[in-house]
């Protein structure tokens, strides 16, 4: 959530920076509710100092022995409806206020592209070229389902569109770059695993900034109000709602994995083959609490230690800093790790590492303390893939297959899989 102050002290400025990211003056409202609010507040307390002033003369008069009469009282009971209604009118137009502030996206940082949409996004460094292969790859909707490892015609019979089975090799596979995954992240780049739910609360998704803007892209069931989560970042930013994180703790650092569940809805009819773009998928999630002023240089690392999954599975990858116009909802600066695969001939998004400033833990009550006795701060949030699964599996499927049709499995990953390869011979399923 932004601050009103800001909003208040710098409007021009706010107005400017929210165009770039595809909103139109949409501060007016708030604005003049902010005005409305403090203008009903300075006269409810007008009133209620005039209360308190009868109140004592009254009180006085009693206590020499006079004889209230019928007209103050009925002063002191007309000054007392109307306090009572600018309270009432003063929380109809905060909870409004409250709903618009809830809408607004975060501010994009000074130096961040600005752009419409992806097209706006510029390059900022590449590791390694696309290799060049003696045969003609195959994509991995063709090679999955020749290998028996994913299977698209049961998963979309259980569940519908966009939904598949993994298969033998498949899991094995996925378990083992999950296992990879978080054992990287732990025991070399410092984060704390922690296991979450995968449904939350209401508030858990305006706290991260999912609603209430985004519902239509969520799964929710209403008998309870509980949303399934889109990213294990809509739990963990919700880990100190409403709590004073102590001194001397950040920066926090915490990794998960968890599914992840998605209508997908703004993307229809877009990558509906494969498993590129699908409704339920596992994904390992960086996240980070750390102080204002190293927030940036925080992003930096983070960004670092996702390309590091990608140069120790030995991608070809990119690195993008996106623009205005398509910079998720809570970000003020966000990097796109993108890598190629060889089958389908394109790069695919499979981490995106944001700065989502204090908007985040605005929203969700948090604060800490820089120092003990200290006065409370709002900490900074940031967020990361480390990585999204599917797509992983499409780069290790499409960029190591080999002429015969089997696929060699990254060194890195033996370990956890306990076998090179995953052999041309079709399962049986």
């Amino acid at each position: 959530m932004l601050s009103i102050e800001h909003i208040r002290e710098n409007p021009d400025e706010v107005r400017a920076a929210l165009k770039t990211r595809g909103e139109d003056d949409s501060i007016t409202e708030v604005l003049e509710l902010d005005t409305a609010i403090r203008a009903t507040i300075t006269e409810r307390d007008n009133l209620n100092a005039e209360r308190n002033r009868v109140s004592k003369e009254l009180g006085q008069a009693r206590s020499q022995g006079q004889e209230v009469s019928e007209e103050a009282r009925a002063q002191m009971r007309e000054i007392g409806n109307q306090a009572d209604a600018l309270n009432e009118k003063t929380k109809e137009m905060g909870n409004r206020m409250g709903e618009l502030m809830l809408t607004l996206p975060n501010l994009p940082q000074s130096g961040v592209p600005v752009g419409e949409d992806e097209t706006g996004s510029i390059i900022i460094r590449q590791n390694g070229e696309p290799p060049v292969m003696d045969f003609e790859p195959k994509p991995h909707w063709d090679l999955g389902e020749e290998l028996g490892i994913i299977d698209f015609e049961r998963g979309t019979k259980l569940a519908g569109s966009r939904f598949y089975n993994l298969v033998d090799y498949g899991p094995k596979l996925e378990r083992a770059l999950i296992s990879f995954m978080l054992d990287l992240h732990t025991n070399d780049h410092g984060y704390t695993e922690i296991s979450l739910p995968a449904v939350v609360k209401r508030e858990i998704m305006e706290g991260s900034g999912n609603l209430p803007k985004f519902a239509d892209n969520l799964y929710h069931d209403d008998e309870d109000d509980l949303w399934l989560i889109p990213t294990a970042e809509v739990p963990i930013t919700n880990l100190y709602r409403d709590e004073i994180i102590p001194a001397n703790t950040l920066p926090l650092k915490y990794v998960a994995q968890t599914p992840c569940f998605r209508r997908e809805r703004a993307s229809a009819g877009r990558d509906t083959r494969g498993i590129k773009r699908v409704h339920q998928f596992n994904k390992v999630e960086m996240y980070q609490f750390v102080e204002p002023e190293t927030s940036n240089d925080e992003l930096d690392k983070l960004v670092d230690h996702a390309e590091d999954v990608c140069r120790k599975l030995g991608f070809t990858y990119r690195v993008l800093a996106l623009c205005t116009g398509d910079m998720g909802f809570a970000s003020s600066k966000t990097y796109d790790i993108e890598v190629w695969a060889a089958g389908c001939q394109e790069w695919l998004e499979v981490s995106s590492c944001s700065n989502c400033t204090d908007f985040q833990a605005r929203r969700s009550n948090i604060r800490y303390r820089s120092e003990e006795g200290g006065r409370p701060r709002i900490p900074h949030t940031l967020n990361g893939s480390g990585l999204a699964l599917p797509r992983v599996m499409i780069a290790i499927i499409e960029n190591y297959q080999q002429p015969d049709g089997s696929v060699v499995i990254p060194e890195v990953l033996r370990p956890y899989t306990g076998f090179d390869v995953i052999p041309a011979k079709k399962a049986t399923i």
